[in-house]
Formats: C-alpha cells, sequence, structure tokens
C-alpha cells in the first residue's frame, strides 16, 4: 500500500469574472484547509478596471453590485497572507483560477505568488470516473452542498473535494 503524501496546509480558490478579459475578476472566494479541515473562508466582491460585464446570467454580479468595491490591487495586501505558507492552491479547472489570478496581478503590477497548483477537476476526471466532472456533478458525488457559481461556496466544494482525495485510505468524508 503507497502512503499518499499528507499535506498541511493548502487553499481553494474561485474567482468569478465579469467578461472574457483576465483581470476581469469581480468575485473571490477562498478557503483555508489545515490538516484537511477547513478553518477559514474569505469572500469579497471586487471592482474589476471595467465597467463591462457579460457573465450576470452566470453568477448574476452587475456592475452596481461591484462598482464600490475594492480593485484587486487594493484587496491584495489582505489576500497575500492566503498565499503564503502553503502547499498548493487547489481548483476546479485551476487553469481558468490560476490565468485569472496571473491577470489580475499583471494588470496592476503585483508579483505573481509563486506557487504550486492542483486541479480537482483533473483529480475527479483520473479517479472518479463520471459522466461529467462538473463542480456540480463531484459535488453532488461527494454529498457537498453548493451553490454554483457564488466563488466562496465553490471554493468550499473545491476544497473539501480536495480533502476527499488526500483523505487516508481513500475514505470518502460527509460534509
Amino acid at each position: 500500500m503507497t502512503r499518499k503524501k499528507s499535506y498541511n496546509r493548502f487553499i481553494a480558490i474561485d474567482f468569478e469574472t465579469a467578461n472574457t478579459e483576465t483581470a476581469s475578476a469581480c468575485a473571490l472566494g477562498i478557503a483555508v484547509v489545515e490538516n484537511l479541515s477547513i478553518t477559514e473562508e474569505f469572500y469579497t466582491l471586487i471592482k474589476p478596471p471595467m465597467d463591462y460585464f457579460r457573465f450576470t446570467d452566470i453568477h448574476g454580479i452587475t456592475w452596481d453590485d461591484v462598482k464600490n468595491e475594492m480593485t484587486f490591487d487594493e484587496l491584495w495586501p489582505g489576500i497575500q497572507k492566503y498565499f503564503e505558507h502553503i502547499d498548493f492552491v487547489a481548483g476546479h479547472n485551476i487553469g481558468f483560477d490560476r490565468t485569472i489570478l496571473k491577470g489580475c496581478c499583471s494588470h496592476y503590477n503585483i508579483n505573481i505568488p509563486d506557487v504550486k497548483y492542483e486541479c480537482t477537476w483533473q483529480l475527479s476526471r483520473k479517479r472518479l470516473k463520471l459522466k461529467s466532472n462538473a463542480l456540480d456533478k463531484v459535488s453532488a458525488y461527494f454529498g457537498i452542498e453548493l451553490n454554483h457559481h457564488n466563488a466562496l461556496s465553490d471554493a468550499k466544494a473545491c476544497a473539501k473535494i480536495m480533502i476527499n482525495f488526500l483523505a487516508p485510505n481513500d475514505a470518502v468524508l460527509c460534509f
């Protein structure tokens, strides 16, 4: 029997975006996981650098919702700590969230965090053999409550999916 590496601390993130621009983050959810338990949650709306919203029908966020919120560069000093002293950043389709993080950092000339990334969508695809590996389907498989396209709910679901994959002896955990 091979033992899985024991991870002490990681974060799961989820961005919602206003449009197809990589700097258009309009919401961010972060779930901090320590010793396979969610220990902290963070959610915020973000004022993107443009007022054009294309994806309101997906997440329900409008320009009016974010026009008085902090921009990513104003938010960064308060969230940078989440990207420090972690084993990795998890995301369901982490390629998207990593692209948005890099796009926001680049837009505001912020150093991009030098972290490892793990994808729960890819892990689900390899290990679960479901017809669909979308976040709502994988969450349902594990019995995880989800308010899909709410950034915090998506981040927490991703964290719980990763916890299930990291749990000793492949035990399925209930949340």
